[in-house]
């Protein structure tokens, strides 16, 4: 005989055996936490499995970022060598100066005295004689009295000797070259200690920013800076200046104390006499000589003009060779409108006054004897 069980007697069999029976309200609340829990567990997992997958990528992303670092300093420490050594040549630039009224603004940062004093012919003679200055004794011992003159006298016209005139004009502008390439070379000796360094100083970083500018490095390229900051010979800066002034007997030179002839469109200058009227160009005038030979050297130095001029003076700086006039004077062709017969006149007063003499010379100390006579 069968016995019929109502689901009434399940239940309460269920109750009794201490069994929990869920309703359909309670099964969907149920299936609904597991199911997010479920999710939790498996987004959890694949963070685990991609950090297990992805860390040696990192790491050996981070080793690869460590070696280019290494690489980049390496190259830039070797270029620094290269630079030292003069194996890299002059980079050029489209930034050279393009005309000379930039010089202008350049000496704006320059120390250039603004009271000056005219000395008579006779006068600078007896300075001469009593600092016991004379081209015979520079010659042969290799020194020169440091005797800055701000402006030539207005005698050199009127000396009939072409010797003494000659002798006069050299012993003046001669002190002035060389302050300028002692100058320059002072500033070569702090860009290669610079060079040599792994960091600047702000001091250092703001006199780059300085010589950037006089040197018309707009792209603050060192390896330009390096090639552009560098002397000019001294015979040749003298022939220049000779041929310029005519031995300092030149209007220019006596009213505008300009000792090379450079020009400028739009600055203080002098109209050359006879020249068209569509012709907007004047000789720079300057305040002093030496102003005038700081822009000659900045000329020389910037201009894409010169560009075949400061190559071959890296050159030579690279083979340990003295910088050759004769050499670098051919380099001029550029200078005047008459190109090679220029630089060939250039060449004749180089050897016809012997001034490769002065190549090798050294500026004395200023003493306070000098001052005080001048």
């Amino acid at each position: 005989m069968k016995t019929k069980i109502s689901f009434k007697d399940v239940k309460k069999f269920l109750k009794d055996k201490n069994i929990k029976i869920l309703s359909k309200s309670n099964y969907n609340k149920s299936s609904k936490g597991s199911y997010k829990s479920l999710i939790y567990t498996c987004l959890a997992s694949l963070g685990f499995i991609m950090i297990f997958y992805l860390s040696p990528i990192i790491l050996d992303f981070q080793k690869n970022l460590k070696i280019e670092s290494a690489e980049v300093k390496n190259d830039s420490k070797s270029n620094f060598e290269k630079v030292l050594s003069g194996k890299i040549i002059e980079t050029e630039q489209n930034d050279e100066l393009d005309n000379l009224q930039v010089y202008e603004d350049i000496f704006q940062y320059e120390d250039i005295p603004t009271e000056t004093v005219r000395l008579s012919a006779s006068t600078i003679d007896q300075l001469f004689k009593d600092t016991k200055y004379n081209l015979k004794d520079v010659r042969k011992n290799k020194y020169v009295k440091p005797i800055n003159l701000s402006l030539l006298p207005n005698e050199m016209k009127m000396i009939e000797s072409t010797k003494k005139r000659k002798n006069l004009f050299i012993s003046i502008v001669l002190p002035l070259i060389l302050e300028e390439n002692y100058q320059i070379r002072l500033d070569r000796k702090k860009l290669f200690s610079i060079l040599n360094k792994n960091n600047n100083s702000d001091a250092e970083k703001k006199w780059l920013n300085i010589k950037f500018k006089q040197y018309g490095v707009k792209n603050k390229d060192l390896l330009t800076l390096k090639f552009r900051m560098d002397e000019v010979p001294v015979s040749l800066a003298i022939a220049q200046a000779a041929k310029e002034t005519g031995w300092g007997t030149s209007r220019f030179a006596l009213e505008g104390n300009a000792l090379f002839g450079q020009w400028t469109f739009s600055g203080v200058g002098l109209k050359p006499k006879g020249a068209d009227s569509d012709k907007t160009h004047k000789v720079m005038k300057f305040r002093v000589l030496q102003a005038s030979v700081k822009a000659y050297q900045r000329n020389l130095n910037t201009h894409s003009s010169y560009k075949k001029f400061r190559k071959l003076r890296a050159e030579a700086r690279d083979n340990d060779e003295k910088l050759d006039s004769l050499i670098l004077a051919d380099c001029l062709d550029k200078y005047a409108a008459t190109g090679k017969k220029y630089t060939e006149i250039l060449k004749k007063i180089i050897n016809q006054n012997s001034l490769k003499d002065f190549d090798d010379v050294k500026l004395l100390p200023t003493s306070k004897k000098i001052k005080n006579l001048i």
